[in-house]
């Protein structure tokens, strides 16, 4: 079976663990405000907020790790109460602007988790000439110690997926993501280039890992 085309990000997959331990599904849940105004999409990394919710992540480009305000995993669905219907909901994406005093995310949070996630032309976000354009990576961007910057793209409300990349420029400077491997089935036909990677948030960065305690 043929992989499938890859024409468009779709945020971040938990694939397996660091030392080859399989991604079980487990998931730690955490509340998300009332009335939260953004969007949370399937596969958005998220951060707590101040007061101890969750809230999706504003760290695109972060290169001062001691600024990050508590990067926590990766979103991977909510549940709540639908202000309207009166009854619980689970849900691929939180909607901006639920009022309910009960959402819950579901969230990939283990730090040694390491997640697919496409390349992308740059990062500039939401262009289809940029953080939406999918890009050929080679194998040399998994080089240790080589960094990716975490694409803040806009979700699909038609399906609830997360739309965030990362890019890939062989840096080796403090940045949000850690290029781990790359996917080889999604290789150029000359089998020099590849569009998904395999990445981990990288320390610092990550709050379960982050001795400043932000």
């Amino acid at each position: 079976m043929a992989y499938p085309i890859v024409d468009a990000p779709y945020g971040l997959k938990p694939v397996n663990l660091i030392g080859g331990l399989p991604f079980a599904g487990a998931t730690r849940q955490m509340p998300i405000a009332s009335g939260y105004n953004t969007s949370i999409f399937n596969g958005d990394v998220i951060q707590f907020a101040a007061d101890g919710t969750v809230i999706i992540s504003t760290m695109a480009g972060q290169a001062a790790n001691a600024v990050v305000p508590g990067v926590i995993g990766v979103f991977l669905g909510c549940s709540y109460t639908d202000p309207v219907l009166g009854y619980q909901l689970f849900s691929q994406h939180y909607p901006a602007n639920t009022v309910s005093t009960d959402i819950v995310a579901y969230i990939s949070d283990d730090p040694h988790a390491l997640y697919k996630i496409v390349s992308v032309a740059s990062i500039v976000a939401n262009n289809a000439a940029g953080g939406l354009l999918p890009a050929f990576k080679t194998r040399a961007v998994a080089g240790a110690p080589k960094n990716a910057v975490l694409v803040l793209n806009t979700g699909l409300l038609s399906t609830g997926n997360s739309r965030m990349g990362c890019f890939a420029n062989s840096v080796t400077t403090s940045l949000p993501l850690t290029v781990v491997d790359v996917v080889p089935e999604t290789a150029n036909a000359a089998g020099t280039g590849f569009i998904e990677l395999i990445v981990k948030i990288n320390v610092g960065y990550h709050r379960y890992n982050n001795q400043i305690g932000v």
